[in-house]
């Protein structure tokens, strides 16, 4: 089943439990899913769906920062519950370890060995940890271990 008509189906089920945040950040996710497929005319494949809900939680870890800021400490834990019901439609993320071994194992089989080919390794990994680790710590871990 494809992420996308697993948030249908949960929506109907939220509707039915009555539970309105689950309801609302759902349809605000596949309308966001929606409007990318308009956008792009043509269905999202799973790994295209990943990528607009990472999006949708960046943007809430924004929102919710700035409500910090702000003393909205209501309106921060809105979003970070929000947060917590699109993240659970991502794959698990990756960290630590298990994340520089993915990152070591890349750069193995690119055979990147100078700052240049930075580029190669983050294409081959980019597919691979969409939505499972942050695209922009995992570039500064390549150029850490390519430059020594």
């Amino acid at each position: 089943m494809s992420i996308s008509s697993q948030l249908a189906d949960d929506i109907k089920q939220a509707l039915k439990s009555r539970d309105t945040v689950r309801v609302t950040t759902l349809r605000y996710a596949l309308a966001a899913i929606r409007r990318r497929e308009v956008d792009e005319r043509r269905s999202l494949n799973d790994a295209e769906v990943i990528q607009v809900l990472t999006k949708l939680i960046r943007q809430h870890e924004e929102s919710a920062a700035a409500f910090r800021n702000a003393s909205r400490e209501p309106q921060a834990q809105a979003a970070e519950e929000e947060i917590r019901v699109v993240s659970a439609y991502l794959p698990p993320r990756l960290e630590g370890a298990e994340l520089l071994a993915v990152i070591d194992r890349a750069i193995a089989e690119t055979h990147a060995q100078k700052p240049q080919d930075i580029g190669r390794v983050m294409s081959r990994l980019k597919a691979e940890l969409a939505g499972r680790a942050d695209l922009a710590q995992v570039s500064a871990e390549v150029k850490t271990r390519l430059t020594g």
